[in-house]
């Protein structure tokens, strides 16, 4: 029996990048869209066009640049957004128009101030609008789980007919319960003439921790496509994590028997190379890919592992491509070394950039004996945020850090930004006066 293939839709550079702090500009937009093409990813939401020229500037760099995934591009249920999402992604080889109008009474009541008709029709010109531009059109009702069931079919059935090829069902505020959500997959599945013609999708909020867990309720009941980011980033407490969806379906094809193009090894280097991007850690009890993710320090466990690590580890480290720990880093170590874990963290330096790391990474580890991966990826800021310059002949390092390191705490990113950096940010262009629901879904 062929297993049924599940489209991964990754927003980490849309939904994800309104995490507090998680802002990118182009450039950064940019480098991670080309990481998510090297993890497998079916769909890079690049951005939301008619935000801010930065935002259409990060779309259309990456529908140039990345020809195997679809890009899409997100735009309220207006023309003036519809149309620049299309300037902006048609470049693309492989372009999609993500429309969404929020459906929910409260939504239609106190923020779009509409009446359910004029949303079914708003809804239904949009996405013929969209769908005489693009081929390839997705809808989303905006807190689709605390609309009215009855209308939501309504709504539904309106962009189906209008030419939508993919409906996404969002659990915008994370309210939902898995058997709930269930049901309205379920509901739609039944009652939608022509939904069997279209990918149900579902994004979903981790307002109350169930965002993965609701996504795996839809797909078993008949979704097809899951919206994710990377490390779980996205508004408020943010959105379902790739990594869990993904490895829920690796670990348990008993119960879950879907195939994706992910390719697992790049999860670890994404989410290394987000982190890094943003400067937002990742917390190191986080599935899959935190710090202590493979990390035994009781006795028992410590035990089991050594006899048989599947005794305690349901997956190894190398399936999520996590650095085999048996390379330990210290002051003998030699560029050879540095550079393969530098590799294994999802980096690559030109030689100029390397001696720079090297240098410093020597300096430290003559104070704190063995360099763990969160030193490395201080060093690796450190040059990153540094201008170019001649390599000096003696390198300091600050004595808080060593004396953090040697202690074995983790190095916090400085706080302070370097003028390079700053240069970088500041050609990123800020948001406008929008009203507060240009950010929806």
């Amino acid at each position: 029996m062929e297993r049924a293939r599940i489209t991964v839709f990754d927003t980490t550079l849309r939904d994800g990048e309104q995490s507090p702090g998680c802002s990118m500009n182009v450039p950064e937009k940019l480098r991670m869209a080309h990481q998510l093409d090297r993890l497998g990813v079916d769909v890079i939401e690049a951005g939301f066009p008619i935000a801010s020229d930065g935002d259409f500037q990060a779309v259309q760099a990456i529908a140039a640049a990345i020809r195997r995934p679809i890009i899409c591009g997100l735009a309220r249920a207006c023309e003036l957004d519809i149309r620049r999402a299309w300037d902006a992604l048609k470049g693309a080889a492989r372009p999609r128009i993500h429309v969404f109008l929020a459906t929910s009474d409260i939504h239609l009541k106190y923020k779009l101030r509409i009446s359910r008709e004029q949303c079914l029709e708003q809804a239904r010109e949009n996405v013929r609008l969209a769908k005489s531009l693009c081929n390839d059109v997705e809808f989303s009702p905006e807190d689709a789980t605390r609309t009215d069931r009855e209308f939501l079919v309504q709504v539904v059935q309106a962009v189906v007919d209008a030419g939508a090829t993919t409906v996404n069902i969002p659990d915008t505020v994370g309210y939902t319960m898995p058997a709930e959500f269930g049901e309205i997959i379920q509901m739609l599945r039944e009652r939608v003439r022509g939904i069997e013609n279209v990918v149900i999708s579902v994004h979903c909020h981790n307002d109350l921790g169930l965002a993965v867990a609701n996504t795996m309720a839809a797909l078993a009941v008949g979704a097809r496509q899951a919206e994710c980011t990377i490390n779980g980033i996205g508004e408020r407490a943010g959105n379902a994590s790739l990594e869990e969806i993904v490895m829920a379906m690796r670990v348990r094809p008993d119960r879950y028997a879907y195939d994706t193009a992910v390719a697992s090894e790049q999860l670890y280097p994404s989410s290394q190379m987000l982190s890094e991007v943003t400067g937002v850690p990742v917390q190191p009890n986080k599935a899959i890919i935190g710090r202590n993710a493979f990390a035994h320090e009781a006795g028992i466990h410590q035990d089991g592992v050594l006899k048989n690590p599947l005794t305690y580890e349901i997956m190894t480290p190398q399936s999520v491509g996590v650095p085999d720990s048996r390379l330990v880093l210290g002051k003998h170590s030699g560029r050879h070394a540095l550079s393969l874990r530098c590799e294994q963290l999802g980096y690559q330096f030109e030689r100029r950039e390397l001696d720079e790391v090297y240098r410093k990474f020597v300096v430290l580890a003559d104070q704190i004996k063995n360099v763990e991966d969160h030193h490395l990826l201080q060093l690796i800021r450190e040059v990153r945020h540094e201008a170019p310059r001649i390599p000096p002949a003696h390198v300091e390092i600050p004595g808080a850090i060593a004396a953090a390191a040697g202690k074995g705490y983790p190095i916090p990113a400085p706080m302070e930004r370097h003028p390079l950096e700053m240069t970088l940010h500041s050609a990123h262009d800020h948001h406008g006066e929008q009203e507060d629901y240009l950010w929806g879904v």
